[in-house]
C-alpha cells in the first residue's frame, strides 16, 4: 500500500506544481538552514535556497522517490552553495553579523582577541571553497561525517581528508600571521 509522501514524490518527479509546492513548504527551512551553515550568510542564504529549490525543479527528472527527498535536495543546495562561495571573495563578502559575532567577547575563552577571531575567519575565508565547506560543515557544525558525506556527493574518507588539509591549511595561514594555533 502507497502512501501519501510517496505519492507526492511520484507526483513530484513527473512535474507537477502542487507536488512541487508541497515540498517547497515541507523543506524550504531545512534547505535553508543548511545552505546558512554553509555560507555564513542570511542575505545569500535566502537566494541560494531559491536558486536551489530551482535546481531541484528543473532536476525532477532525475529524483528518485524511493531513494528519498531530504538527501538528494540537501545535495542540490550544497552544489548551490559551493557554486556561490566559488564566484563570491569571502573577505569582501563577510557578513556584518558574522564579523560582530566573532568580535563579540567569548565568555567561554576571554584569552581569545577579536583579532585572532577576525584573522582567524578571514583564514578560513582564503580555503578553497570545497575545503571550506567541509571544515564548516565536519567541524564547526560538527555533523556527523557520514551526513556530510552524503550531502557533498563524497565518500567519508574523502571528507576526512578535506578537513584535515583544511585544518593544515589553517593552521599555516594563521602561523604565517603570527597566531601560533
Amino acid at each position: 500500500m502507497r502512501n501519501e509522501a510517496s505519492d507526492v514524490l511520484d507526483q513530484f518527479r513527473q512535474g507537477n506544481m502542487d507536488a512541487f509546492e508541497t515540498l517547497f513548504h515541507q523543506h524550504q527551512r531545512a534547505v535553508y538552514g543548511w545552505i546558512l551553515r554553509i555560507v555564513r550568510n542570511p542575505a545569500a542564504a535566502e537566494e541560494l535556497t531559491i536558486e536551489s529549490f530551482w535546481r531541484i525543479h528543473r532536476a525532477r527528472g532525475r529524483f528518485e522517490p524511493a531513494m528519498g527527498f531530504e538527501g538528494w535536495a540537501r545535495r542540490i543546495a550544497t552544489h548551490a552553495a559551493l557554486d556561490w562561495l566559488r564566484t563570491s571573495r569571502i573577505e569582501n563578502e563577510l557578513s556584518t553579523e558574522m564579523l560582530a559575532e566573532l568580535a563579540a567577547p567569548l565568555a567561554a575563552d576571554p584569552g581569545v582577541t577579536a583579532e585572532i577571531r577576525l584573522k582567524t575567519a578571514q583564514a578560513f575565508g582564503r580555503l578553497a571553497p570545497k575545503l571550506r565547506v567541509a571544515a564548516t560543515l565536519a567541524v564547526v557544525e560538527e555533523l556527523p561525517q557520514k551526513d556530510v558525506a552524503s550531502a557533498l556527493g563524497i565518500s567519508v574518507a574523502a571528507v576526512k581528508l578535506r578537513v584535515f588539509r583544511a585544518l593544515r591549511l589553517l593552521r599555516k595561514d594563521l602561523e604565517r600571521q603570527g597566531i601560533r594555533p
